[in-house]
């Protein structure tokens, strides 16, 4: 169950309940960052863990706010999905180690779901084990990564294939930081909020159609909306299944799709969200081969997905490298491709009951 916890949430795990706290003003001077999440660093050593991009934005801040009670170093890494690999965990260790942290230690992830995703892992590897803190700054991450203890990095061959469950303390997700988001972006966070919609509300994909341009045009209120729905739909999904051994992994319809196209191309050059998106739509018309969409559903999901400003088509990949490339897919079970796909808009399975010629021709049809 998800129950209130102020302006915001509170998962429930096995490990402990923490709050996902939802507002547009923690940049101002009475409700900033560092007021919101000093309560819920233990010790008194903090890493602040950034990129080059958020930094110059928020960085100082929240250093210098946090240093009148805590020890703080920070280490920026560079930006990209290019850069979620093991060599910037070990920048991360290296800045606990020169400075002599230990189990006392709070990381705090200050950034998007890459930025999330590595000082996750590093917090869960870290003297096997110390506590973080997510304060998410892209869409996608606010209504997605950061939230069910998810973390992990990326191997050439294929993505998030190394990482762990490690939960948070809290998740701060403030809306504010989303006047700094690229127009790519947001659209690329806006794909993980149709995901919810289409694998599990439709009256929320009918809220999305009417709301869409708002939420484009930042508007902040019902960007905050949509939010605070996507990490109730989450957070009750990881109360149920915090290690993906069941109705969690619904949570990933497209990705397979998805992490093919980011893989195959080249992590960075398609956004998370974009190759979602284009996922989604080769799970939508997997589904209607097999009988379970209708034309109509498919065009509609085509339609919000254009409205957002994401791609619908994938890029031209060869058929039996897309099926290699699936192979790596943690769902993969016995040796068998396990997708996730829409018996309606709504409702969602994860199967492998579908024939292997209509998998191909999906993934043919984007072949030259």
């Amino acid at each position: 169950m998800v129950m209130p916890f102020h302006d915001g949430l509170i998962v429930h795990t096995q490990s402990h309940d923490y709050p996902i706290v939802i507002t547009e003003q923690s940049a101002t001077e009475h409700s900033s960052m560092a007021k919101q999440i000093a309560p819920y660093i233990s010790g008194r050593q903090v890493l602040i863990v950034t990129n080059d991009t958020i930094a110059p934005l928020y960085l100082k801040a929240l250093e210098d706010e946090l240093a009148e009670q805590f020890v703080v170093k920070v280490c920026v890494l560079p930006d990209g999905e290019q850069y979620k690999n093991q060599a910037s965990i070990d920048q991360i260790y290296d800045a606990l180690m020169t400075d002599h942290f230990n189990r006392d230690v709070t990381l705090i992830a200050l950034g998007g779901g890459v930025i999330g995703d590595m000082t996750g892992f590093a917090a869960a590897s870290f003297m096997r084990g110390v506590n973080f803190i997510q304060i998410p700054t892209t869409l996608l991450s606010q209504v997605d990564s950061s939230v069910g203890g998810k973390t992990g990095i990326n191997h050439p061959q294929g993505k998030n294939m190394i990482g762990a469950f490690w939960q948070p303390q809290m998740v701060l997700a403030d809306m504010s930081t989303l006047k700094t988001l690229p127009a790519r972006e947001l659209s690329a966070g806006v794909a993980e909020i149709i995901k919810y919609a289409l694998i599990m509300d439709e009256a929320f994909l009918t809220w999305l159609e009417v709301n869409l341009p708002a939420m484009m045009a930042l508007d902040l209120a019902v960007l905050g909306e949509a939010v605070k729905r996507c990490c109730q739909y989450k957070a009750d999904v990881v109360a149920q299944d915090e290690r993906e051994s069941g109705v969690r992994a619904l949570l990933n319809f497209g990705h397979t799709f998805g992490h093919v196209i980011e893989t195959h191309e080249g992590y960075g050059n398609w956004l998370h969200g974009e190759a979602v998106a284009a996922g989604m739509m080769q799970a939508a018309e997997l589904s209607q081969k097999i009988g379970w969409l209708s034309y109509d559903e498919v065009a509609r999901i085509k339609h919000i997905l254009t409205l957002a400003n994401l791609p619908t088509t994938p890029p031209t990949i060869d058929v039996q490298t897309a099926i290699n490339l699936m192979g790596h897919d943690k769902k993969v079970k016995h040796g068998q491709i396990r997708l996730i796909l829409l018996t309606s808009i709504g409702s969602a399975v994860l199967t492998n009951d579908y024939d292997d010629k209509l998998l191909s021709e999906v993934l043919a049809q984007h072949c030259v």
